[in-house]
């Protein structure tokens, strides 16, 4: 039997993406430091590995020769993180993926009678429980304010991170390139520089330092409000929290049962309304003002001496072009490693990211040409 070329083609496509999944459910495993959060991926896995085998049947049957299991790019460079950094950081990008992907066997009749659509919407929900009930760190960050701009590239702090430091990329090179444009020496490009890397790190380790801070405050006033209605209306306090518990799925005597034992202890029930009335744990509290200024200072920071290394060793128009090339390689590799998360080809993610960036370097060399040659006249 040999099956059609684009039957084949989607086996392909099946079989590659659940080889990819269980490679990445494996190295999340092999890092996770929880025995039952690693029993779960690894369970997850297996799952995984199981459509491999049903794919590779199927390519069989066609007669196409299967390939020998090899994760894609993508997925390596994803376990490669989960390993060596924790699975947490990869977590929010892999959930995305099967998010979107949870019913791609609905419609495919060779999954029909089989259970792998229901575990494939079962993967994602699992998944998404671990995403939302993840600790969430450094409330109002720079990693957090990063992922409420990007929602669309998929949330996590890695990624943020790739999105920091080209903050600091594109923000520095244009001003390198502007003050080249209104011709200052070498010296003069790279005192710019400096000063703008060091004017962006502080100004971006402030304003979070103030955010965090903030949110701190803010979180902390909307507990002491909570605390005090709890003290003046306990019974009302006791009913909203029933309501909530009533509305997660427990019946009316659970939730009654699990309001009674939390409020009989004051500091139980503080912890609880702050968990479920404002949304607040009260451990974190927007996490630490420091932790989010040194993250947001190193990460802005990183990017920014990316275009100002060339006028360290050389000098002249050579520096200049040597500071635009080695930029372009690093918005190309930024571009490229937000593909890690999207999913999107390399080459269109990497060149968008190239032309943007050297599009707005080109726009501030040219302004600082005209300014240059005016004050000069």
């Amino acid at each position: 039997m040999t099956g059609a070329p684009d039957q084949v083609a989607r086996y392909l496509e099946n079989w590659q993406d659940e080889v990819d999944s269980a490679a990445e459910y494996r190295a999340m495993a092999a890092a996770e430091r929880d025995p039952r959060l690693a029993k779960v991926y690894a369970n997850l896995a297996g799952m995984e590995d199981a459509h491999v085998a049903f794919w590779e049947k199927r390519l069989r049957d066609t007669g196409a020769s299967v390939p020998s299991r090899r994760a894609s790019w993508r997925s390596r460079v994803l376990g490669a993180i989960a390993r060596r950094l924790g699975p947490d950081l990869v977590l929010a990008t892999i959930a995305a993926k099967e998010e979107a992907d949870q019913n791609v066997y609905v419609h495919q009749p060779e999954a029909a009678g089989t259970r792998m659509s229901a575990q494939e919407r079962w993967h994602a929900k699992v998944l998404k429980q671990l995403v939302t009930s993840q600790p969430r760190g450094v409330e109002g960050s720079f990693l957090a304010r990063l992922e409420g701009r990007h929602r669309s590239v998929g949330g996590n702090a890695l990624r943020a991170a790739v999105l920091g430091a080209n903050d600091g990329l594109c923000s520095n090179l244009s001003l390198v390139m502007g003050v080249a444009g209104a011709s200052v020496d070498s010296h003069g490009l790279l005192i710019t520089g400096v000063a703008g890397l060091l004017a962006g790190a502080c100004s971006m380790a402030l304003g979070e330092w103030v955010s965090v801070t903030s949110s701190r405050e803010l979180a902390q006033r909307e507990i002491r409000i909570e605390t005090s209605e709890l003290a003046e209306d306990p019974e009302g306090e006791g009913d909203e929290l029933k309501l909530i518990y009533e509305a997660k799925g427990l019946s009316a005597s659970e939730a009654d049962t699990m309001v009674k034992h939390l409020l009989a202890d004051r500091s139980r029930g503080i912890d609880a309304l702050a968990r479920e009335e404002l949304g607040i744990d009260p451990s974190q509290l927007g996490g630490s003002a420091w932790e989010a200024a040194v993250t947001s200072f190193v990460l802005f920071a990183m990017g920014a001496l990316v275009p100002i290394l060339p006028f360290l060793v050389v000098r002249g128009n050579f520096a200049v072009a040597a500071s635009v090339v080695v930029s372009a390689l690093g918005l190309f590799g930024i571009g490229a490693a937000i593909t890690i998360f999207t999913g999107a080809p390399v080459l269109r993610s990497g060149g968008r990211q190239l032309l943007l960036g050297l599009a707005a370097a080109a726009v501030t060399f040219g302004l600082g040409r005209v300014i240059g040659m005016t004050i000069t006249s």
